[in-house]
């Protein structure tokens, strides 16, 4: 069983990326309200963004800012031309929209893939970067030596706009059956694919009993465990003590997996966007 060092594919990404030329606008990162796991996420970006040298602006405004508020504040900055790209910090108050919002990001700088047009763009396979989610899956897939017509039946747990719907069209494209499963579905039908991608963020909802002997699983989720107290994904990695750690090809540990990795892919995405600015 491999268990993936997403730190060691992220810092790969990270050293291809110093020898480009760093991009001359500016990385715009907006932030509403102080999420303890947002604000952590924006301090990794910034201190990534150091060290490669790029410009990294972030903007953080109070929870009560109103839809609107938030959309024209960001749209100023996003339109102007010194600004390469732009990122909105999830999840947002509960009041907000954030398609609202994301939707006044230009295709070219939206390194998301979160905006309407880019989404649409991305579905019909015209889209110059991935999203996030499948951008980190692919990297995952070429440290083992693996393509996404490696597997004949893949299962995607959660249809979220950030992992689940991406991850389904993504593979669609060339596998010849997905599966995608809300978190109310019988889990029985895991014991059948060859890759499982959990993306609930229910900390320990798979255990390695429910899945077949030779997967893959790929985990976006994280949370606070109960059982543990630590930080855990959906994938319930001490499991594996009951099944024997060869019950699985490989999988993501949280933390320490696609986190890294999806951070890394942000800068690579932002550097593809800018490459004709340099």
């Amino acid at each position: 069983m491999v268990k993936i060092n997403g730190k060691e594919i992220a810092q790969k990404i990270l050293t291809g990326l110093q020898s480009q030329p760093v991009p001359k606008k500016f990385l715009a990162v907006f932030l509403v309200g102080n999420d303890p796991g947002s604000v952590s996420f924006i301090e990794q970006k910034e201190k990534i963004a150091r060290e490669l040298g790029v410009d990294f602006r972030s903007y953080h405004y109070e929870e009560n800012i109103t839809n609107d508020d938030l959309r024209e504040r960001m749209r100023k900055i996003v339109l102007a031309k010194r600004c390469g790209g732009a990122i909105l910090q999830l999840p947002l108050p509960n009041n907000l929209n954030p398609f609202y919002a994301v939707n006044v990001v230009p295709p070219q700088k939206d390194i998301e893939i979160m905006s309407e047009r880019t989404i649409g763009s991305f579905y019909h396979g015209r889209s110059l970067v991935l999203p996030p989610t499948a951008a980190v899956i692919d990297e995952i897939l070429k440290s083992l030596n693996l393509k996404r017509n490696s597997f004949e039946q893949v299962a995607v747990l959660g249809q979220g706009f950030l992992v689940g719907r991406p991850v389904t069209n993504w593979f669609l494209e060339e596998v010849s059956e997905v599966c995608s499963l809300s978190e109310g579905c019988s889990l029985d039908y895991l014991k059948s694919v060859d890759l499982v991608v959990l993306g609930t963020g229910r900390t320990g909802l798979v255990k390695a009993s429910m899945l077949k002997k030779g997967v893959g699983v790929i985990d976006f989720g994280y949370g606070i465990s109960e059982k543990t107290g630590r930080m855990s994904g959906d994938f319930d990695a001490d499991s594996l003590a009951e099944t024997g750690e060869d019950h699985l090809s490989f999988y993501t540990p949280t933390p320490g997996g696609t986190g890294p990795i999806l951070v890394a892919s942000l800068f690579k995405s932002f550097y593809k966007l800018n490459a004709t600015d340099y």
